[in-house]
Order: structure tokens, then sequence, then C-alpha cells
């Protein structure tokens, strides 16, 4: 049937599509590189210190600029820059004393390299449900904790904070430590309080799809001086001794530094977070509003937010009534010129969703002979049916960028888009 609403016909059957302008592309800190970068890696590359540690001149460590910075802005005493979002969660772990034996609880819905940190550092995750805000639900991870469980992982997805009164709350009462991912919600807050900061340890991603960049990198974050002390000799071959750890207490690390052109961006990025964080805030209000009347009328829910003042805005979520309305909202969209996508679809592999999780859910490990399933005390079981609900939410779940970009023509073709998408596909 053709669907006709007061706007017209729907793009998909054939009207005209009701974006017209191009919509800008979603790098946030990407989009705003400039001639301060430039300078930056310029002036780096001109005192020839690569290297944090040394070089040819006296030049100051970027890196070390960075670390101090960052720890600042996200009210913590600690912070370790590293190559990667991967590799802050590794050395979180590492600062945690997670390893073989252990059971780490992660949210069905997070980016793979949650719980591939966890096998990396030879513990077992453990996959628990997320609720109507996509991130862990306290109750079902309480219900998955066991005599082995070491930690929680908390990812605050798509920008939004997790329920992080109830799960530190959770993990206190079990003597259990709490590790967040905050790589896509750098900046982004919780009670007044900067994700990252309110757990044992946070780790942060500097890559290029996240709100502040310098194309890889990322950031481990404590106040706990003797979790600082093993992140930094896991990041480090020679973390022990350049940091002065007693030579009786120095763990065996690898090298996950980071390097000064690195050090350098991001310490530029770091600097834009904020008036990154307002302009999409107020883009993300302004859709969010303009489509509220329609979304309500037509029995469209949004994600739930644990604190709404302290989303980084990055993402507008909502919620169809059945996965195939959302199928069809989400092409229609499309059609219309609105880069909508769906959180998840059992025939579209995507490593957001665990069900896509070929590498974890089968247990392939680098050595036949090894592997943190084979160390295990017991069986650990997983199937693509193991979070139900975690795949229900997703499946309905209609994701539009909130570019820091987006024009007001942009906003205003996007709210005729949807609302005229709401009103015919509903």
């Amino acid at each position: 049937m053709i669907a006709e609403t007061r706007t017209g016909k729907l793009a998909i059957d054939g009207g005209t599509p009701a974006v017209t302008s191009p919509l800008p592309p979603m790098y946030p800190g990407g989009m705003r590189i400039g001639r301060e970068e430039e300078d930056a890696v310029l002036a780096v590359l001109r005192g020839k210190r690569l290297f944090r540690y040394y070089g040819p001149t006296a030049e100051p460590s970027r890196v070390a600029e960075l670390e101090d910075a960052f720890a600042a802005v996200i009210g913590v005493r600690q912070a370790a820059a590293v190559s990667s979002g991967s590799a802050a969660l590794m050395c979180a772990l590492a600062g945690l004393g997670v390893g073989p034996g252990d059971e780490v609880i992660v949210p069905a819905y997070t980016w793979i390299a949650t719980a591939s940190a966890v096998v990396a550092m030879g513990a077992v995750p453990i996959l628990a449900e997320v609720d109507a805000s996509l991130t862990l639900d306290p109750a079902d991870v309480e219900r998955k904790i066991s005599r082995h469980t070491k930690a929680i992982i908390p990812v605050h997805m798509r920008g939004a904070p997790s329920a992080m009164d109830e799960l530190i709350a959770i993990a206190r009462r079990h003597h259990l430590n709490v590790l967040e991912d905050v790589a896509q919600a750098d900046g982004g807050s919780y009670h007044g309080k900067r994700l990252g900061g309110l757990g044992d340890v946070g780790a942060f991603s500097l890559q290029f799809n996240k709100i502040i960049t310098c194309g890889e990198g990322g950031m481990a974050v404590t106040d706990d001086d003797a979790i600082h002390a093993r992140i930094l000799m896991y990041n480090d071959v020679a973390g022990g001794l350049r940091n002065h750890i007693p030579e009786a207490e120095i763990l065996p690390g690898i090298n996950f530094r980071m390097s000064e052109l690195q050090g350098a961006v991001a310490l530029v990025q770091l600097g834009r977070l904020d008036d990154l964080l307002g302009t999409m805030r107020r883009n993300k209000a302004r859709i969010k509003a303009g489509i509220a009347d329609v979304a309500r009328r037509k029995g469209v829910e949004f994600r739930r937010l644990n604190d709404p003042a302290g989303d980084a805005a990055v993402a507008l979520i909502f919620f169809a009534p059945t996965a195939e309305r959302a199928d069809y909202v989400n092409q229609a969209l499309k059609a219309e010129g609105v880069d909508a996508s769906l959180l998840y679809h059992p025939d579209h592999v995507d490593y957001h969703v665990y069900a896509h999780w070929a590498p974890i859910l089968n247990k392939r490990t680098w050595s036949t002979n090894g592997g943190p399933w084979r160390w295990h005390e017991g069986e650990v079981n997983y199937g693509r049916d193991a979070c139900p609900r975690t795949l229900d939410l997703t499946r309905r779940a209609i994701h539009l960028d909130v570019s820091p970009e987006l024009t007001d023509q942009n906003m205003t073709e996007i709210i005729e888009a949807v609302n005229k998408v709401l009103s015919g596909a509903l």
C-alpha cells in the first residue's frame, strides 16, 4: 500500500525525498581538524621528538601533557595514554588484575572489542542483557554474578551513560571491580561527574569515529595509584623502570604507547570537546523536540536515558513497535535521504551485537592448547539467543546520527523526513 501523508507520498513509494541538502559525515572531532592540529603536528616534526621519552631535542612530551590535561577534564588523578581503545581496555583489565579463571560481565550490546579485551587477558566474558537505555541492565548483571566474577564493564553506548549508581552498588556488594568503557561517550557525564571517573578505572578511545580523535589512540584513567602503576607496566615493556616502580614489583608488559604525533593532535582535540558536546546536545534537542508529537501519537518510544543531562548526544535512537515496522521505517528514512540505521538485523553482520560475535560465541583461540575457556573452571556456553531482550530492543531500534556539523536546513529536513515517515509508516 502506498502511504500518503500531509507532506506527500513517501519517497520509498515514489514520492519526493524530504532531505535535499547533503548531510555531514559523523566524525565529530575529525571534521573539526584544522590549523591548530596541523601546527601541533608540525611542531613535533620540527622538534624531531616523535617518542614520548626522548629525542634529539629537549621538547616537552605532548603525550605527557595530554595525560595531565585528560585527567583534569575527567576529574581523576591519573591518566595513561595508549595506542587504541582496545589497548585502554586491556591495560585497564591488567590494572585490575583480571586473568585466567576470572569472569567479566559485559553487555550483549557493545562493540566486540569489549569482550575481545577480556579474552585477550585470559578471562571469560559473561554476557548480560541491556535494558531500554541500551546499556547494562543492573538486574541481569546481578543474576550473572558467580564466584568467578572479577569485574563488571558498563559500556556507555552511543554516548549515553549506564546506570552507574545501581551498577556500582551491585559491584560493591559483591566485592567486584568496575571498568567503564567510555569509547563512544568521551566527555559525557553521570549526575555531574564525567564518565570514566565513576568506577575503579575508565577506558577511552580516540579512534576516528569517536567524539574526539587522533586517528587511533586511547586513554586509561583511574584514581587508584596501584591500578595506575599496573597500567603503566602493561602499557610499556619498560614501564616499571621508567616509572620508578620497585624492581621486586615489576611485571612483564608490552608496548601500547601513544606516539607524540598522536598526542599532539589529541591535545588540540581535547580542547574542542566541550564545544562539540554542546553543539551535539543542542542539535539533538532540536530534532527530538521536532518529532516528539508525531512519535507519541504513533506509539514510538525514545531510548531511555539514565541521565539526560549527561548524554553526549551523538545519536537519537527510538524504538518501532515491531521488528517488521523497524525494517520499513529504516528503509523509508533512507529513501527520504536520512542516514538511518538499525542497531541489529540478524542477516547483516555487525560486531556491535553479541549475536554476530562468531569468534566469541564459538570460543575460538589462537592456540589449540590455550584460551580462557579451556583454562576456566566449569563450562561457559554461549548462543545467539542468550540475551533475548537485547535482541528485541536492538532489532526494533532505529539510530540517527547527530553530527555537530548539521546545519539549520539539515535539521529542518531531518525533522520533516522523520515525521513524514512515522506518519505514513506506522
